[in-house]
């Protein structure tokens, strides 16, 4: 059953970026599995994916995270905290990988997928052809899709979250151990609930006027 269009408008209205989190308040596990189950089913181009996400639990690494992170209270206090992470290349391994879970889902003939196959090898092996130029412009491009996707679910179950950037992506990649695993820091979302006293929680939503944002062509 779709979501009324008002209840989708209020909750996207009541989101906001928190600046203070409750650290007595965690999201409860079934919550939280919806939350990683809905980020998942973020769109990528070729549907490829070339992304991780890190959900950091342990204190002691979020305490080193937020020294890197200009001391923001969000990464300690929040209930969860994700690393969005770009794969650093795709490459045919990651291809293959992709076309076979595509037969593994979809029962799909593998020869049927050969053309396919063939264009997202020719997309990769000349990155300036990608959107953006390159390969990291690009898979850092769908990091942020899925940051989209993350937020929206976040909001429409009554969680609270915050996407940040201020932070050092080489030192997150060392602390983690990323580029071990193939992947960068791109981005970071926390979340939890709001603590009562967050300054910025009362403050009205300030956005331009639909009529200066949207052109109907």
């Amino acid at each position: 059953m779709p979501i009324s269009a008002p209840d989708l408008l209020k909750q996207l209205g009541w989101r906001y970026a928190v600046k203070k989190f409750d650290p007595t308040r965690k999201i409860p596990a079934e919550t939280w599995d919806t939350i990683e189950r809905a980020v998942i089913l973020s769109p990528s181009s070729f549907g490829l994916q070339p992304w991780r996400f890190f959900v950091v639990n342990n204190p002691d690494t979020r305490a080193k995270l937020r020294a890197v992170s200009w001391n923001q209270s969000q990464i300690t206090d929040a209930s969860h905290m994700v690393v969005f992470a770009r794969r650093g290349e795709v490459t045919a391994a990651d291809i293959d990988a992709h076309i076979a879970r595509i037969v593994e889902v979809r029962k799909t003939p593998p020869a049927v997928l050969n053309d396919l196959r063939n264009m997202m090898l020719g997309s990769i092996t000349e990155p300036a052809t990608l959107p953006g130029g390159n390969m990291v412009t690009w898979t850092r491009s769908q990091v942020y899709i899925a940051l989209g996707f993350f937020l929206s679910t976040c909001a429409l179950l009554g969680v609270d979250a915050c996407p940040m950037e201020g932070f050092d992506p080489a030192q997150y990649d060392e602390v983690l151990g990323l580029p071990a695993q193939g992947y960068h820091a791109v981005v970071i979302a926390t979340a939890g609930y709001r603590a009562a006293d967050d300054w910025l929680a009362p403050l009205a939503k300030v956005r331009h006027p639909r009529e200066r944002t949207i052109r109907h062509i």
